[in-house]
Formats: structure tokens, C-alpha cells, sequence
């Protein structure tokens, strides 16, 4: 048994309220449950009931032993003074107010309806399954599924803000800084997004901002800072972007000593680093203010026309400093921009929603809902249960749903295991 199945019981009156009793034989008369508390002290607060025809207003605490009680030492701290009812499983021992008087205990497993029960036991049977509810998830219903999954983007959006608001914190609300760092680590992708991270921490927006101008300086800039340029080059390109790093170090003082190294192994060669690196400077000489820009465009065919660059001239007949190869044009690909959308720009768009107090939700969910979904394990998974991931909104859902309740056995506060259990 778990206490979080009697606090959903309790919340949502699963139980025979007409016939409720405390062990000691009084007649309980529910009015409100109370506000349930997910943070320290009591478990509902506020609530409020007849218990032997005597009106009571206080809080509520729940357990699934009653001696969970002095386990939790509740009965040295203060929050619990007020508590009008000890709602348990198993009744074990009496617990008593400061004036020794007894608080009157409802014991649920004599009062839960059956069909709750059952339902309950066989969602959260241990069977050698994926998630819980895996033999039911294809026949859970629609419209209840779908809302669900907008509320877990949005609530994917609230976590992955954590990192932005950090940034900001860092960089004193300098947004154009943290939107660099941001696509520097999803232009790595995962193999080199931590050195890509560590690369755009290296360098003060502000040199940025200030060779915008200036594609090979930008280039110049990222290709020394990661470390490409201490190999053994040759071309005239090549000498000349190294030429520009040794002033470029000199003139702003450009440390890289903590930078990551970057990697080539088993990466195809569009994602070599010295590509995307090529494209992020391309971004960064064709668009200033790409920040404000990208607050601006609302839009996912606008998007694909701002962030549609490509790669210097040089990178056209090279994917590595040493070795030509047969001309291309290296541009971002659709595919790419949609990941830089996902991961980076429309959480940034969320977060300056929110700390500017404008409602933006519907715009970021009219986007996420026109990028198609993404592919992986979790996704794959989900979609042979029941096909169900049409969008990026489906997939990042999808993801916050396996991580954060599926994974935790959170089923109880999900609504599709809540309506596995009511219905």
C-alpha cells in the first residue's frame, strides 16, 4: 500500500462516504478534504468535518500505519497541532493531542470501495512490464489523453527553463548572451553539446557582438576557442582564421583552458563539429539582434527562413580542415532547425513569456504542434502501444510522461492512471 494511493482516496472521496466511522465508532461527516499539501506539515489543510456531531475545522494527516506517526516524529513539531482527523490503512496505536486527549483515526481499508481496490492493485501489480499501465495505455481515452499531454509540454517547458533562468542569473538578463549559449550546446548536439556549452561560456557575448561584421572573425573566433586550430593546417584559410585567433586572444585577453574538447568519431560528417560551428558563425555575421528576431517570429515557415544558413565558402569542398571533398552546400537542414526549436528556441520564448508576464503559451504550442514528431525509444515505445505521437508537443510530452511519472510510479497523479482506477 501507498500513501500516496490513500491521499488520492481522500482527495477524491473514492470511499463510502455515507458510512464513515472513526475506530472508536463516530460518525464522520465529510464537508470540504481540505487543500492538499505537497510541501512540509500536514498532508490536507483546511479541512473541514462533523465527527459525532461535533464541527471541526483543521487539518488533516495521513499515513498508512498509525504508528507512521512517531516514526515521522509528528508528534514533536508544532504543524501538527491542529491536525482534527488521522487518516491511516492499518489502525496500530492511538495518537494523542498535547492535552492527551485522542485524535480520532478513520481506518480506510474498511470503507474503500472494492472495484477502486482492485483496480488499484492490478495497475500496480510488478509484472515484468514497460510502464504500469501498458496492458490498458491503447485503450485510454482520447480526449482525456490529449489534454494530458499538452499540460506535460507546458510542464516539460517549466523544467527545461531551470537552465535558462540560470543563465540569465549569470549574465544579468542579458537574453541575446544566453540564446548564444544555448544554441552553442544543441549545435553539439549530444556528443559535443557540452563542449560546445563550455566553448560559448568561454567567451564574453560582448567580443561577439562586436565581430558580428566579420564572418571569418567569427569564425576565427569559435574554430580557436574549441581547439580546432591547434592541428597541423596548411591551407591559406586555415592560416588565415589562425592568424586572427592570435590577435583576437591577444586583444581580449580569450582564455580556453576549461573549453571541452571537441569529437569526429562516429559522427557523420554533417555533424562534424567544424560544420556546425561554421553555421553558428554564418548565423551570427547574417542576423544581429537573432534574439529579438526570434521573439518576433511566430511562425514555424518563418523560423525555417531565419535560421536557413549555411556554412562559409571554404566548408563547400572541405567537412575537416585537412581533407577536401566533393563540393556541397552545408546548410540547416530542416530536421536540424526543428531539434534547435525543440531544445532551444521555444523554451527561451516560454521563459521571456513568463518572466515578462505576457501569455505566450498558445503560440508555443501552435508551433510545437506543426514540427513533427521526434524519434527515439521512449516514443517508439509508446506509439506500438498506441499510436499517439503525431507532434514535438506528443514526443517532448511523451518523454516528460515516461521520466516523470511513469518511471517514478506516479500513476496516481497521472491522468491517464487516474481514470484507469475511476472508471
Amino acid at each position: 500500500m501507498q500513501e500516496d494511493f490513500l491521499h488520492y482516496i481522500w482527495k477524491h472521496k473514492k470511499i463510502q462516504i455515507n458510512e464513515l466511522k472513526t475506530i472508536a465508532g463516530e460518525v464522520i461527516i465529510i464537508d470540504t478534504v481540505g487543500q492538499h499539501n505537497q510541501n512540509s506539515g500536514p498532508d490536507f489543510f483546511n479541512a473541514q468535518l462533523i465527527i459525532d456531531e461535533q464541527f471541526w475545522a483543521g487539518n488533516v494527516e495521513i499515513h498508512v500505519k498509525s504508528s507512521d506517526w512517531f516514526l515521522h516524529h509528528h508528534e514533536q513539531d508544532k504543524a501538527y497541532d491542529n491536525v482534527i482527523l488521522h487518516v491511516v490503512w492499518e489502525h496500530d496505536t492511538d495518537v494523542f493531542r498535547k492535552d492527551n486527549t485522542v485524535i480520532p483515526t478513520l481506518e480506510l481499508k474498511n470503507f474503500i470501495r472494492k472495484d477502486v481496490l482492485d483496480k488499484y492493485k492490478k495497475l500496480f501489480t510488478k509484472e515484468n512490464k514497460w510502464i504500469n499501465c501498458e496492458h490498458d495505455f491503447a485503450n485510454s481515452d482520447d480526449f482525456v489523453l490529449n489534454n494530458w499531454l499538452e499540460r506535460l509540454y507546458l510542464e516539460r517547458l517549466e523544467r527545461k527553463i531551470k537552465v535558462i533562468e540560470s543563465l540569465l542569473k549569470e549574465s544579468k538578463n542579458d537574453w541575446e548572451a544566453v540564446l548564444f549559449k544555448m544554441l552553442a550546446k544543441n549545435f553539439g548536439l549530444k556528443v559535443n553539446g557540452d563542449s560546445f556549452f563550455s566553448l560559448a561560456k568561454s567567451i564574453d557575448f560582448s567580443i561577439l557582438r562586436k565581430l558580428q561584421s566579420n564572418q571569418q572573425s567569427l569564425e576565427a573566433l569559435l574554430f580557436g576557442q574549441s581547439g580546432l586550430l591547434d592541428q597541423d593546417i596548411e591551407a591559406s584559410y586555415s592560416l588565415g582564421l589562425i592568424k586572427e585567433y592570435r590577435f583576437l586572444k591577444q586583444k581580449f585577453k580569450l582564455e580556453n583552458n576549461h573549453v571541452l574538447p571537441c569529437y569526429f568519431f562516429r559522427l557523420r560528417p554533417s555533424n562534424f563539429p567544424s560544420i556546425r560551428l561554421s553555421q553558428l558563425a554564418s548565423l551570427y555575421y547574417e542576423h544581429q539582434n537573432l534574439f529579438s528576431k526570434i521573439i518576433e517570429t511566430k511562425h514555424l515557415d518563418d523560423f525555417y527562413k531565419l535560421l536557413k544558413v549555411s556554412t562559409s565558402k571554404f566548408w563547400d569542398t572541405h567537412y575537416t580542415f585537412q581533407k577536401e571533398s566533393k563540393s556541397s552546400k552545408k546548410k540547416l537542414t530542416q530536421p536540424f532547425i526543428d531539434l534547435l526549436l525543440i531544445n532551444t528556441i521555444l523554451p527561451l520564448k516560454f521563459c521571456y513569456a513568463k518572466q515578462k508576464g505576457v501569455k505566450m503559451d498558445l503560440e508555443i504550442i501552435k508551433i510545437a504542434t506543426s514540427i513533427i514528431s521526434e524519434k527515439n525509444s521512449i516514443i517508439d515505445a509508446f506509439n506500438n502501444l498506441k499510436k499517439v505521437s503525431k507532434s514535438s508537443l506528443d514526443s517532448q510530452a511523451l518523454i516528460q510522461l515516461k521520466t516523470a511519472y511513469c518511471d517514478k510510479n506516479k500513476c496516481l497523479q497521472c491522468a491517464v492512471g487516474n481514470t484507469l482506477i475511476t472508471k
